[in-house]
């Protein structure tokens, strides 16, 4: 289970800010990639709150959901940021997923003293210095809630989108290359929300045009 460990040893306890950054949505063939920064109070999360606080994969739908709203009212910051389909395709989606975390970490309303990022990488603008730490999801409670809240967030994106463009099942799939979507990417094309630069896209614009 995630704790606060590294949030400790780097001074939350004495009013530092340590933020934790997730993102989300590095996969799907459809939609932008959402990161979330998450500075949590000095006092930690109730204990039962934050007993329930994992990984967003490793949690129902449901459950992410009745926990990101108690997560943003706790939490002493927290922001979304997000890069577009337009800049996943122009600068790859590695790189974008960067770019929305920078952009999270920016719209904190305050500047981090340490940032903590599930990853191995550390975006190079985050504003602050900052550790990448493999699987943080499962290990530090700042991240781990950052990607409950991305998670939610771009879910509830996905699900509007897929008012519009229902053929898809992005309301289920979230723009994740199931049979479903790919299947429907075949009959009927790709959508302006599509990453054309993701090989299963291309090969449908190629058959289509």
């Amino acid at each position: 289970m995630p704790d606060l460990s590294r949030e400790l040893a780097l001074g939350s306890a004495d009013g530092r800010l340590i933020c934790g950054v997730d993102e989300v949505g590095r996969g799907p063939l459809a939609g932008r990639v959402i990161a979330a920064a998450l500075i949590l109070p000095p006092t930690g999360l109730p204990a039962e709150l934050a007993s329930q606080i994992k990984d967003s994969k490793m949690l129902s739908r449901k459950a992410r959901e009745r926990l990101a709203p108690q997560l943003r009212t706790l939490a002493a910051y927290y922001a979304i940021g997000a890069a577009s389909v337009e800049e996943i395709d122009a600068i790859n989606i590695f790189q974008a997923s960067r770019l929305a975390m920078e952009r999270a970490v920016a719209g904190l309303g305050c500047t981090p003293h340490h940032a903590l990022v599930d990853g191995r990488h550390v975006p190079k603008l985050l504003g602050c210095p900052g550790t990448g730490i493999i699987k943080g999801d499962s290990l530090s409670l700042s991240i781990a809630a950052a990607s409950i809240i991305a998670k939610v967030f771009r879910d509830k994106e996905m699900v509007e989108l897929s008012e519009r463009f229902p053929a898809y099942g992005w309301a289920h799939n979230a723009g994740y290359p199931t049979p479903e979507h790919i299947a429907a990417l075949r009959r009927h094309g790709a959508t302006p929300h599509h990453r054309t630069s993701f090989s299963p896209v291309r090969e449908v614009l190629s058959i289509t045009r």
